[in-house]
């Protein structure tokens, strides 16, 4: 299950913005600036799919899926998806938000060069697998803002799904939140029909005890539910 959108404070600003807000700025003082092209704006969307199961077991290969469709009348710039820990609300606590990788846990242990360690491993990112994804890196969607992974334009009408395979590495219970947005530099946002911001977030427990699978007889591993 998912928790449902809601609307939120004023004081409140979306962790995209927490990621990408020095990105706004042109480097080295001169140049235009990297959200020149981005237009202002409200762009109404309805997340038509949040999945992700809830209870899970180490080494088992699961899909975190989210949809999203433009229920506006003018395209949207750069659909974009941000996965955080606990919650992408800004500013978030230590060790929260996009303050570690996406599906990742903050290990509070002094000397560490980064506390960031991750509860799943990324075997299958959104977008086209290409080279980086054929690699083990982020993959074609993957976008300069903190976790987040970017669709690009989606016209009235359409829908657009993001897809992670992910395996999972750490037991215990975590919270894996989820925010849209309409494009990666904030003068875009994306609302729900209601004005709310399409954000939601999955808990999750995983077991100690690892997932069984076994090969099948044509040669494929197949997990046991």
């Amino acid at each position: 299950m998912f928790s449902a959108p809601m609307r939120r404070g004023a004081g409140t600003r979306s962790a995209v913005l927490a990621g990408i807000a020095a990105l706004a700025i042109a480097g080295c003082g001169s140049g235009a600036r990297q959200d020149a092209g981005e237009p202002s704006g409200n762009f109404p969307v309805q997340v038509t799919t949040a999945s992700f199961p809830t209870f899970q077991r180490l080494a088992q290969h699961t899909r975190m899926v989210i949809s999203v469709r433009n229920v506006g009348t003018k395209t949207i710039p750069n659909l974009a998806v941000t996965i955080c820990n606990t919650t992408c609300s800004y500013p978030a606590p230590v060790g929260e938000g996009t303050s570690v990788a996406a599906f990742a846990q903050y290990l509070n242990q002094a000397g560490l060069a980064s506390h960031s360690r991750p509860v799943w491993v990324v075997e299958r990112p959104p977008g086209l697998c290409g080279y980086s994804c054929v690699n083990g890196g982020a993959g074609a969607n993957v976008s300069a803002a903190a976790n987040t992974w970017q669709g690009g334009q989606l016209r009235p009408g359409q829908t657009a799904t993001f897809r992670w395979g992910l395996t999972a590495v750490a037991p215990g219970k975590f919270v894996v939140a989820w925010e849209i947005a309409a494009g990666i530099y904030g003068k875009a946002k994306a609302v729900l029909p209601g004005g709310g911001l399409p954000h939601g977030s999955f808990a999750v427990n995983i077991a100690r005890a690892p997932a069984q699978s076994y090969v099948n007889d044509k040669g494929q591993v197949v997990q046991v539910q």
